[in-house]
């Protein structure tokens, strides 16, 4: 039995993945320079936590024992990973995932080591199945919430909020979760237009649930992910508590060194973008430095776009493409980015149409790493972008969530490797 006691999990890992890899090949699954794994290795730098993910993939499954947790939590509407990402870094422990979407569930598997399978229809889910944990995280369905979603629906007629049939009660299979397990917090993910849906009324009775019939200390607040990352994404956060504690909003941290615009995530065109195995060329020409032909606009698509425009401004609305250069904020990635990328199109210099971010791009913009593996097709992976989380800003809140979750911390404070 090796048994590695540090309080840098990231660094276990890498040590354990030592004893199975070379240098080169842990650099070329991690897309860094092998003189980086090497300062890694001599103390000179310390690696970022959110390559655990990244590095458990290189381990033997044996390798990954139930020991190292400081506490457990369960994923629900779990999407691609973007709440549990930020989750495990912060030493947590996924014992149960919830995610009806199949294509979705494909993203999650491959970049999670999950020994169970992903549970899908939460409504059919029995609570008391569900196993005991610490945290409930949920980024529960926005769209019945939402402005874009609510407009869609009452242009087609159809009810939103709570009165939506298929997705606006799923809060309330939250709710009876946490009633049945208890955990000693939770965190909820959602539109900011939740506060103001129904003129406050569904805000309300959120509010009612999770404090007066639940019991919990909630504390919620919105926060635009553009503190964190170069796009304009207002959600609201909803953390709960078993019992009362002294939390305050204002320990929140931005990063040291704000976004200074897109161009910092997009690809890099001077030589510097580094060569992802798992992606290889599918979205950037490394050999000609220059993003893949497919994501430039046709001129019919563009022309379209600008007449599109300008009809409503004409009639002082202000519906239309957002043109951005590499140092703006970009407006919010939305779901329905494939059907023309619209909302955010990178200017090409004159005469030359826009284009959309590819879906690595995309994934940048929410916050998530490089060694974050996209195993679907573009379609599929702008839905699941523009459907996520910034992943920095829950990695804020895991912090600020950790510290209340002591009683939890005490149980399993070790990461014990077992070699077979």
């Amino acid at each position: 039995m090796l048994q590695i006691a540090e309080d840098d999990r990231t660094l276990v890992y890498l040590a354990a993945a030592r004893k199975h890899r070379t240098q080169r090949e842990i650099a070329r699954s991690l897309g860094v320079d092998v003189r980086t794994i090497r300062r890694w290795e001599a103390g000179e730098q310390k690696p970022k936590p959110y390559l655990v993910p990244a590095l458990q993939r290189l381990l033997p499954t044996q390798f990954l024992t139930d020991r190292e947790a400081e506490f457990d939590f369960i994923d629900l509407f779990a999407g691609i990973g973007g709440i549990r990402l930020p989750f495990e870094e912060a030493g947590g422990r996924c014992v149960f995932t919830s995610e009806w979407d199949a294509y979705a569930q494909k993203t999650y598997a491959e970049n999670f080591r999950a020994s169970d399978a992903i549970a899908g229809d939460i409504t059919r889910i029995d609570a008391n199945e569900v196993p005991d944990h610490d945290v409930l995280l949920a980024g529960f369905p926005c769209q019945p919430f939402s402005i874009a979603g609510v407009s869609k629906k009452n242009a087609l007629g159809r009810e939103h909020g709570f009165a939506d049939a298929t997705q606006g009660t799923l809060f309330f299979d939250v709710a009876r979760i946490i009633e049945a397990k208890r955990p000693a917090a939770f965190v909820l993910e959602n539109v900011k237009n939740l506060m103001s849906h129904d003129g406050g009324n569904t805000w309300q009775v959120i509010l009612q649930t999770l404090r007066d019939e639940l019991g919990y200390d909630v504390h919620a607040r919105v926060i635009d992910g553009a503190r964190f990352v170069p796009q304009h994404r207002e959600r609201i956060l909803i953390l709960g508590f078993r019992e009362a504690v002294a939390f305050d909003w204002g320990l929140l941290r931005g990063p040291d060194r704000p976004p200074g615009g897109l161009k910092d995530i997009l690809h890099r065109t001077d030589g510097s973008e580094p060569v992802l195995d798992w992606d290889g060329d599918r979205y950037f020409d490394h050999a000609r430095r220059r993003v893949a032909e497919r994501y430039t606009l046709t001129p019919h698509l563009w022309q379209y776009l600008q007449n599109y425009k300008a009809k409503h401004e004409a009639k002082g609305n202000g519906f239309g493409f957002g043109l951005v250069g590499p140092n703006d904020i970009a407006r919010t990635l939305s779901a329905r980015y494939y059907k023309d990328g619209s909302e955010i199109l990178i200017k090409q210099g004159k005469g030359v149409p826009p284009r959309r971010l590819t879906p690595r791009e995309c994934a940048r913009l929410m916050g998530f790493p490089d060694t974050f593996r996209i195993p679907v097709s573009d379609t599929r992976a702008y839905k699941q972008f523009g459907n996520s989380v910034v992943v920095p800003v829950l990695r804020e809140v895991a912090r600020l969530v950790k510290p209340f979750l002591a009683g939890a911390a005490s149980r399993q404070p070790e990461l014990v490797l077992t070699e077979a």
